[in-house]
């Protein structure tokens, strides 16, 4: 046993630190009887060795080793009183639910009896709702709380983040439309615009992909609560710790409703512009639809005025003034502490018939100002009993980097929309060269399992033939994130890409139980190491898994340096290209990877369409381009061009606007983008019969 050692080794410990002192003192008495007197340092330097000198200096020799031993027993003592409390502060607690699980188990055991207990029905399990998710220890950013989103310095309503997710759907289709196919020199794309969004916008996109739907969709149109069913007509003041975030989010908010409704747009000052976002707010707004910056209040009255003509010519069936701002829609006006109160009253008054509203970060000097608070919820200090309804509320970065996915650049660039991040590991990423799929049979055959991991179409990683279930999400998708970065990916680039937005230190645990559940379910069912860890990177062992996405990519790196049989090349990336990548998830980090994998068999109908000889061949090869890709526009054009080529004017036709139904289903203008589809076709002879 280790108390009777422990107990003999306290014993020891106080007679070192009690038996010197008490014999020291018994036998010599104090270490100093006093101050020698000047006699006696006389005496001593005659004569420094004697019987009582050599005695003092031993007996001070005693003293100080005993000083030496009890501070080295004092320091141990604090240190492990230290540790002590240290563990003690860390001793895990039950928490609410566990102590109340164990109470109920305590009282089932107490109380049963020798008498039957009647079995109650299992129920089914209730959904969390938004109050329950709202808690301080399961708050994140990125979890849906309040029916919002919290991202990283901000909070968005559940509308709000949903216009983001269009915008940044509409992001890729308009960079999928904008596509000029090329054979590339090998399988590493180095595209320009294959650069991940903004990290906010990641942030809203993985949160509104896990929350749970609505139960209903939001009541007003434009995606923004009824402007004059929360501001007074005659416009408001906000001021508080929260006014300047409100304005920013009240500026996102705004244009992206006026993205998806075209029904609202927003006037602001220059002044105002570049508080709420720095010094890059003009060259940003400058690519931003729906938005009028002006340098005066008089010039925001001037251009609300002629929009109020504007939408009077248009009823009265007469001529249509130009103007910047939404015909038809509410004008959102947006300024900052500057103009006096005659000013601002008149551009309220001009405002008011449209039914939009003026809104003064400050205090408004013609009516109501209002306190906003950095939770975006506004107070009325004449009501103190009211509190309206909790507004965007977003701090500089967050607010350009959802803007970015909204604005437009000058009409000769192209149609890419500026991004303020770009994914390192997305951008130029290589795949090295992988063995035939036989020479992995016969290796993986050897060792009793063969393991194939499919990521084109829907995941799934087989074992023998036999699908293996992987429960966890995020298990599968950390499958898929490494069968596309074959190179491997740290801890952080994992954190990052599967919980975007939410803080790496709160996730770490999360990642690391993943993998390791992801490992033992593997290896249960084949008995091999499918992920290695070396130097803080997880990668795929290319020697006990096969995966189809690196089949692809050795078959285009074949294609793009193939000299002879080139046509055989091309049609074996067509060949091993089932459907998208991770078909059906929404995952932030897969869109550049995916557009990647999707613009090689792109290149690879295009490059055997203009080898075919028969122009019926060449027109079936970009039909089913067009099915992998229906957004593209210079697929569609070369499409057109055949048909018409052919003599074939209804196909044309018949192609032609059914593109342009897609663009306007998606969210696109084909009338006012730079890539037409009909570029070619404006002369061609085209006629019905």
């Amino acid at each position: 046993m280790r108390w009777p050692r422990q107990l003999m080794s306290l014993l020891v410990v106080l007679v070192l630190l009690a038996g010197p002192p008490l014999v020291l003192l018994s036998l010599v008495g104090p270490p100093m009887g006093g101050r020698p007197s000047g006699e006696q340092m006389r005496e001593w330097v005659r004569q420094p060795l004697t019987e009582q000198t050599l005695t003092a200096a031993l007996t001070v020799a005693a003293w100080l080793l005993w000083l030496v031993l009890a501070y080295t027993v004092t320091v141990r003592v604090l240190t492990r009183v230290r540790v002590t409390a240290r563990w003690l502060r860390r001793l895990p607690l039950p928490t609410p639910l566990q102590a109340t699980a164990g109470g109920m188990a305590g009282a089932a055991v107490l109380g049963v009896t020798a008498n039957s207990v009647a079995a109650v029905p299992p129920q089914a399990p209730q959904p969390a709702t938004a109050g329950a998710l709202d808690d301080p220890t399961t708050r994140d950013a990125g979890v849906s709380v309040d029916d919002g989103i919290t991202v990283p310095a901000g909070w968005l309503p559940r509308d709000v983040a949903e216009h983001v997710v269009a915008a940044a759907a509409l992001v890729w289709l308009r960079r999928r439309r904008a596509y000029q196919s090329h054979p590339p020199r090998q399988s590493a794309r180095e595209d320009p615009d294959l650069t991940s969004l903004p990290p906010t916008v990641a942030a809203v996109q993985a949160a509104l992909a896990d929350a749970p739907a609505p139960v209903a969709a939001p009541a007003s149109a434009p995606g923004i609560p009824a402007l004059r069913d929360v501001f007074p007509a005659s416009g408001v003041g906000i001021t508080g710790p929260g006014a300047l975030a409100v304005g920013r989010g009240l500026l996102v908010t705004v244009l992206l409703a006026g993205q998806r409704h075209a029904a609202v747009s927003l006037v602001t000052t220059r002044a105002a512009l570049t508080r709420l976002l720095g010094p890059h707010a003009e060259t940003l707004g400058r690519c931003l639809p729906r938005l009028t910056v002006v340098d005066t209040i008089d010039e925001a009255t001037r251009i609300v005025e002629s929009a109020g003509r504007s939408v009077q010519a248009r009823d009265d069936s007469g001529p249509r003034p130009d103007g910047p701002v939404a015909d038809g829609g509410p004008t959102v006006v947006l300024l900052i502490d500057d103009g006096d109160r005659r000013d601002v009253a008149a551009l309220a008054d001009a405002v008011a018939p449209g039914g939009g509203v003026v809104v003064l970060l400050g205090r408004w000097p013609a009516g109501p100002t209002w306190q906003a608070d950095t939770a975006g919820r506004l107070h009325d200090p004449r009501r103190p009993d009211w509190s309206g309804p909790r507004w965007c509320v977003l701090d500089r970065i967050a607010a350009t980097d959802l803007l970015t996915v909204i604005a437009h650049p000058e009409p000769a660039q192209p149609d890419v929309a500026p991004v303020t991040s770009v994914d390192q590991a997305t951008s130029g990423w290589r795949v090295p060269r992988q063995p035939s799929r036989r020479g992995l049979r016969a290796r993986s055959a050897a060792a009793g399992r063969w393991l194939e991991l499919r990521v084109l179409g829907e995941p799934a990683l087989l074992i023998d033939g036999r699908a293996v279930t992987v429960r966890r999400t995020a298990a599968l998708q950390v499958l898929v994130f490494l069968a596309a970065h074959p190179d491997g990916a740290g801890t952080r680039q994992l954190i990052d890409a599967m919980w975007p937005g939410v803080p790496r230190q709160s996730l770490t645990g999360r990642l690391y139980t993943t993998l390791s559940e992801l490992r033992g379910v593997i290896r249960t069912a084949s008995g091999l190491n499918v992920i290695d860890h070396a130097d803080d990177r997880y990668r795929l062992n290319p020697t006990h898994i096969d995966v189809d996405l690196w089949r692809l990519h050795d078959a285009v790196q074949h294609a793009a340096t193939a000299v002879t049989n080139t046509t055989i090349a091309w049609q074996a990336v067509i060949d091993a290209y089932p459907d998208d990548l991770a078909a059906g998830r929404a995952w932030p980090w897969l869109d550049p990877v995916r557009e990647a994998t999707r613009r090689h068999v792109i290149d690879a109908y295009v490059a055997l369409a203009d080898a075919a000889d028969d122009p019926h061949r060449a027109i079936a090869l970009l039909q089913a381009a067009i099915r992998i890709d229906p957004y593209n526009a210079e697929l569609t054009t070369r499409a057109v061009n055949t048909l018409v080529a052919l003599g074939k004017h209804d196909a044309a036709h018949e192609l032609r606007d059914g593109y342009a139904r897609r663009l306007t289903q998606a969210g696109l203008r084909p009338d006012a983008d730079a890539a037409s589809t009909a570029t070619d076709m404006r002369d061609a002879p085209v006629s019905r019969r």
